[in-house]
């Protein structure tokens, strides 16, 4: 339950703010069909993230602890400076063309979005430390879905009321701890 737990907290302030939450707006306000969207995003991450919890177990089995303890501190304390600059939707246009239906442009657009992504970064470090690898990414999905579902329902009053600053810097502050705690090797 802790991973899950700590998966869903971390990604769901990650996600406040990002690139990929921007996009839900974007997608919400080109379409205006919230539920193909919502479901494109549960499935996009859900794939995304499973591949980035993967990849990080993989790396825990092949570095080691020790040195996963040192790649996963400087990894959080990495993301609590990422945290402090602000995303933005590179590009509004790059949203596919084609006649492919709101479920599969939002699939095809979060997948992508997400590559390299804070969230997949942070799922791809907590695939990494915490077992069973399920569970994180249950939890990094969910975290997601909670950043992100309420957007596309009710997205421009949500950004008008929410300090998206604040929130940047609660959760570099959460990513420096986590940070420090493993390079300390504070539950190891």
């Amino acid at each position: 339950m802790e991973a899950f737990l700590i998966s869903t907290g971390i990604v769901a302030l990650a996600e406040m703010g990002d690139k990929t939450q921007l996009l839900a707006l974007v997608l919400a306000a080109r379409f205006r069909r919230p539920w193909p969207i919502v479901w494109g995003i549960l499935v996009a991450t859900l794939l995304n993230h499973a591949i980035a919890g993967a990849a990080g177990a993989w790396i825990m089995a092949a570095a080691g602890p020790n040195v996963m303890r040192w790649v996963l501190g400087v990894s959080f304390i990495a993301m609590a400076l990422w945290m402090l600059i602000p995303d933005k939707l590179d590009d509004e246009n790059a949203l596919p063309k084609r006649q492919m239906g709101v479920f599969l442009v939002t699939v095809w657009a979060f997948f992508l979005a997400e590559m390299g992504d804070k969230t997949q970064i942070a799922t791809v470090a907590l695939g990494a430390q915490y077992d069973p690898l399920i569970a994180v990414v249950l939890g990094t999905t969910f975290g997601m879905m909670l950043a992100n579902a309420p957007v596309v329902f009710f997205g421009d009053a949500i950004t008008r009321k929410v300090p998206i600053a604040l929130v940047h810097r609660v959760a570099a502050g959460i990513f420096a701890v986590l940070g420090v705690l493993a390079l300390l090797g504070v539950g190891s």
